[in-house]
């Protein structure tokens, strides 16, 4: 039978994409960092709030290095959201913009891995999982809920200090829908209900709607939205996991778009937020950025001397755990580690069809493909390796598998005019 998990990463790779599961599967390079990061970071998660930087050309590795940081985290009981920076969407200059995007991409392991294009909102799966652990179900099937159960569960939040009081009463309220569920039959207009308080979390809807509907006081605004980080997280671990990780991609270019007065608002939030970090235990904040953050004379951290002198420069070396800032364009894999990663992707795609080991190049033969293909690749192609490899590689299997061989001499060739399209 062949593997689930190893034919959806076949499947990635031959779009171009990072797989959504088992990167770890043929990942190379950068094992001190990745080692670091779960031995120095995720193990102190619980205990203080930590931020790191990525620094990294297109094609340098930042989201497969995102997917191995995402997996680990599951693997430490952490939840995940992974955010976008984007002008137009989540901008740092408002940062209640950005805590809804928090919200709106907040994960489990579950819902990642089964769930993620069903138009279920994973925020609302969370709090139906909150109500669930801390009224003391203990299967995952049961979902009935008595009089009792709600109570312990809602005790249990009020007690927690760390969450602000209109959070709690916001949980409450969507908890209270699993309840009258029972009494009333209109599941549509439940579910609708149920939208409506989640909408608070991301700072839609009027206050005083809130206000006579729910008994809270306010919604989230640009005032409160780093106090709301705090709560979020402080309700994570209330529902016994360690901690979250907050992946933040900034887009290319988002700065360079930005007036000089969001700019300004975008580094201060930036500044608060590495100020602050340390007294939000639970939080992990990694933020990955181009070169340009650091070295931009009119956009760049620079023009920001506080902002700048805080964060430092990408050093000239391969990155450390402990080290502020990840260098990833210092990281060069040399010809042995991309032949590794290409042996490690033919046994993959071998436990993804299973009659593909002898239809397709044993490990010496792609050994081979894989020198052939470096040593036609220039050092200043727009193109990092690693895409041209894992292209022609995948290619070079499927036809193969299909009874073809497709031709090593236009292979290279044919991929770079393809991907040339895409520039």
């Amino acid at each position: 039978m062949n593997s689930h998990i190893e034919l959806q990463i076949i499947e990635s790779l031959r779009k171009g994409i990072p797989p959504r599961r088992g990167i770890e599967k043929y990942t190379v390079g950068n094992k001190k960092l990745i080692d670091g990061i779960r031995k120095y970071h995720l193990s102190q998660i619980q205990n203080i709030g930590i931020i790191r930087f990525v620094s990294g050309s297109w094609g340098s590795g930042k989201t497969h290095l995102f997917r191995l940081i995402t997996d680990m985290g599951f693997e430490e009981n952490c939840l995940i959201s992974n955010v976008e920076l984007k002008v137009d969407e989540a901008p740092l200059n408002k940062f209640e913009l950005v805590f809804a995007s928090i919200i709106r991409n907040i994960y489990t392991a579950a819902y990642y891995y089964e769930n993620q294009f069903n138009d279920i909102n994973p925020f609302g799966l969370l709090l139906k999982e909150a109500l669930k652990k801390l009224a003391g179900l203990t299967s995952d099937y049961e979902d009935s809920i008595t009089e009792e159960q709600f109570s312990k569960a809602v005790e249990n939040l009020m007690d927690c200090k760390g969450i602000d009081i209109d959070f709690k009463k916001i949980i409450h309220h969507y908890w209270k829908t699993y309840l009258e569920d029972k009494i009333y039959s209109n599941e549509e207009a439940m579910e609708k209900r149920r939208e409506e308080i989640l909408q608070w979390f991301v700072g839609e809807g009027s206050i005083s709607h809130y206000r006579r509907r729910y008994e809270v006081n306010k919604i989230i605004s640009r005032q409160n939205s780093k106090i709301m980080l705090k709560s979020l997280v402080e309700f994570i671990k209330l529902i016994g996991y360690k901690g979250l990780i907050i992946l933040f991609d900034e887009a290319e270019q988002s700065y360079s778009v930005m007036r000089k007065s969001h700019l300004q608002e975008a580094h201060n939030n930036l500044l608060t937020l590495i100020n602050n970090i340390e007294n939000l235990p639970g939080i992990f904040l990694i933020y990955a950025t181009t070169p340009d953050f650091y070295t931009d004379p009119k956009h760049g951290i620079g023009i920001y001397g506080a902002l700048a002198s805080r964060i430092g420069k990408p050093d000239k070396k391969p990155p450390n755990a402990l080290d502020p800032v990840w260098n990833l364009d210092a990281s060069t894999p040399k010809l042995q580690d991309f032949q590794e990663a290409a042996r490690k992707i033919r046994n993959i795609y071998i436990k993804a069809y299973l009659d593909a080991e002898n239809k397709i190049l044993n490990e010496e033969a792609t050994d081979r493909l894989i020198e052939n293909l470096y040593s036609e690749h220039s050092k200043i192609a727009p193109v990092r390796f690693w895409r041209i490899m894992v292209t022609a590689l995948i290619r070079k299997f499927d036809s193969q598998l299909e009874g073809e061989d497709y031709p090593d001499d236009k292979l290279y060739y044919d991929i770079m005019d393809e991907i040339r399209e895409d520039f």
